[in-house]
């Protein structure tokens, strides 16, 4: 399987109100760094996964509503725990509706396969990878 990977950044803020948090139930900062990895089985006809420069173009307009944020104010989120699981999820959805739609190219919708990674630290990361078509 061949695979191409775009990269970004948001700073966000939110809070995650249950007790299963801890200390991060309270208002506080998160910068993610945001990996997106395209795959499918063969190259398309020029020989590539998928156009990097569409798919830095669409993971970038994904992530503006995101970016400087506090997510417990955005109403898609109301009630949400907007984990970065949770938040993976969001954007490999609007990655994956990017690539049906043909905003990733006409070879988008021939994508087997899509992952969301956020790098919470140098330590810590969160993924969602799931099959398109």
């Amino acid at each position: 399987m061949f695979s191409v990977e775009v990269r970004d950044r948001i700073m966000i803020g939110h809070s995650l109100p249950d007790p299963f948090f801890g200390p991060a139930q309270n208002l506080h900062g998160a910068t993610f760094i945001v990996d997106v990895a395209f795959f499918r089985e063969r190259l398309n006809p020029q020989n590539v996964v998928v156009d990097i420069g569409a798919a830095l173009d669409v993971l970038a307009a994904t992530l503006a509503p995101l970016k400087y944020q506090n997510l417990d104010a955005l109403p898609q989120f109301a009630g949400m725990l907007t984990t970065t699981e949770f938040l993976c999820k969001h954007i490999f959805d609007a990655m994956a509706a990017a690539a049906a739609s043909g905003a990733l190219g006409a070879d988008g919708a021939g994508l087997a396969r899509i992952r969301v990674t956020l790098h919470e630290t140098d330590l810590a990361r969160a993924s969602y990878e799931g099959p398109l078509g």
